[in-house]
């Protein structure tokens, strides 16, 4: 599909995970830009604060995307009160971290219901309305970890590879229409989905704001791959082409496969309580 620049203000963008962290970041560069928005979030009280702080006539509506029917609403209230959707931003997804071995079948149910359920509902609902008017553009917020796995974050590297996989293969399915699918692919994000992460020693931490803003990029000039920040790709590209024991020689050199593997536990215990069981455990806090 070629590049081409799109205006806009006045465009409808829905954001799921938005009450904070990346999501919120991309609510307020998106508003910014004119855009129409709608945050989808859990904690509905905390997304209509953030709504209320961001102005520009954002709304928050109540989403839970483990609920195929609460994401048609979702779409359905936004299409209402905004206009036919333009974008849809699937944002939201928990990252608990323990070792494979140790990690427990509901938290490992979780994170695929949120991180690939979520992710295919939001497509499936979207696209239907996208492809009616053969207009619109999917962003799928997928990681670092959705092109590497990362010890100590097995299954949310898993569901991260599967948002790169289901985003390729349905870019495949939509061409020659007029609808785009975007995959941005960040590192670790300072967000509370990071907390307790040691710092990167040659990829640092990134701030939501440059996710944010590497998501805005796309919406003017849809492409599909968008790694943030932009420095990483040919250290990406150049690793798919390395042979997988000289791949894994490079990457435990400057401990980038410890990446997820050393949290500090006390810092991230109250996230990984909420991430692993509570109702509320859809954040909107992104990656790596």
């Amino acid at each position: 599909m070629a590049h081409r620049s799109i205006s806009l203000p006045g465009n409808v963008v829905a954001i799921t995970g938005a009450a904070r962290g990346i999501g919120r970041a991309t609510a307020q560069a998106c508003a910014g830009a004119g855009m129409q928005v709608a945050i989808g979030d859990v904690d509905l009280a905390s997304a209509q604060q953030t709504a209320s702080e961001l102005g520009a006539g954002t709304i928050a509506v109540a989403l839970d995307v483990c609920d195929r029917a609460s994401v048609a609403r979702f779409l359905d209230e936004t299409e209402a009160r905004l206009g036919p959707l333009d974008v849809l931003v699937n944002n939201a997804g928990i990252m608990p971290l323990k070792p494979l071995v140790d990690e427990s079948d509901s938290t490992a149910r979780r994170q695929v219901d949120i991180n690939v359920h979520g992710v295919l509902h939001g497509m499936k609902e979207a696209l239907p309305r996208m492809l009616a008017r053969n207009s619109g553009q999917i962003v799928n917020i997928a990681s670092m970890a959705g092109r590497i796995g990362f010890s100590g974050g097995a299954t949310y590297s898993g569901t991260k590879h599967f948002v790169v996989g289901v985003s390729e293969a349905a870019r495949a399915e939509l061409r020659g229409s007029a609808v785009q699918i975007t995959c941005v692919m960040p590192v670790v994000v300072r967000t509370e989905l990071s907390s307790g992460l040691p710092p990167g020693v040659i990829i640092k931490h990134i701030e939501p704001d440059d996710v944010a803003a590497a998501i805005l990029a796309a919406l003017r000039s849809p492409r599909f791959e968008v790694y943030v920040p932009r420095m990483v790709t040919p250290l990406v590209k150049l690793g798919a082409a390395l042979p997988q024991p000289i791949r894994e020689g490079v990457g435990r050199f400057l401990r980038i496969d410890r990446s997820l593997a050393d949290p500090d536990i006390a810092i991230r215990r109250a996230y990984e309580l909420r991430a692993s069981q509570a109702e509320d455990a859809l954040d909107g806090s992104e990656e790596p």
